[in-house]
Order: structure tokens, then C-alpha cells, then sequence
């Protein structure tokens, strides 16, 4: 025999959608340049990832 379904109450379906928040995304500073990047990405300003240099650097034009 077929059951209906019963309702979701605003605090359930509220706890389900808890962790569907967006969150800020983290940027740390870059201890040469003193830039804010993003964590395991290259800095972009000096081209420089993990203290090796990746890319040539940006010039400030």
C-alpha cells in the first residue's frame, strides 16, 4: 500500500541546506611581495609560485 510522503518542516529542510552557504574564498600574503593571493595559485604580480619563478612578471603598466 502506497504511504504519502510527509512534509518537511522549515527547520529540517533548513538543516539540510546548513553547509549550501557560500563562504569568503581565503587569501594569505606573499611574505616577498606582501600581495594577497589565493592559497596553491600563482602569484600573479611577481610570477612566483612556491618560491620558484613559473611566469614572467606583470609589469606596471
Amino acid at each position: 500500500m502506497a504511504v504519502p510522503r510527509s512534509k518537511v518542516t522549515k527547520m529540517k529542510r533548513g538543516q539540510r541546506r546548513s553547509h549550501h552557504a557560500l563562504s569568503q574564498p581565503a587569501y594569505v600574503e606573499n611574505a616577498d611581495s606582501g600581495e594577497l593571493h589565493r592559497p596553491h595559485h600563482i602569484d600573479l604580480k611577481s610570477g612566483m609560485y612556491r618560491g620558484r619563478q613559473v611566469l614572467e612578471p606583470k609589469d606596471d603598466a
